[in-house]
């Protein structure tokens, strides 16, 4: 693989390279504030995807979910890169933003060990 330049985004492939779980999801939109939502998603180390609702990208969403054998609930900032549509469904990828280190790492030992 060829290697990245520091500060470069990955490239879709290169960010597929960390497993992904499903996991239940509670979310809500920064700007609109309001009550979370849950929503069906999954679970990689710089992201989350779900697939009910579809906030336009640029979004900026407030993020938690409990991970088995974490202290405590995950909570992050994250924004929405882009929307996909399969068949008739909507999908949302979204990038953490702000994730304290205690949080990744408590994601990574979940991911790793799935």
């Amino acid at each position: 693989m060829e290697e990245r330049k520091p500060g470069a985004e990955a490239t879709p492939d290169e960010r597929r390279d960390s497993g992904r779980v499903p996991i239940r999801l509670m979310v809500r939109d920064l700007g609109l504030g309001g009550s979370f939502e849950e929503r069906p998603g999954n679970l990689s180390l710089g992201g989350i995807y779900f697939t009910d609702g579809h906030p336009p990208v640029g979004t900026r969403l407030e993020v938690r979910f409990l991970l088995p054998g974490a202290a405590g609930e995950i909570r992050a900032l994250g924004e929405v890169l882009r929307v996909t549509r399969e068949g008739g469904a909507f999908g949302t990828h979204v990038r953490f933003l702000d994730l304290p280190l205690e949080s990744e790492l408590a994601i990574a030992r979940f991911l790793e060990g799935q």
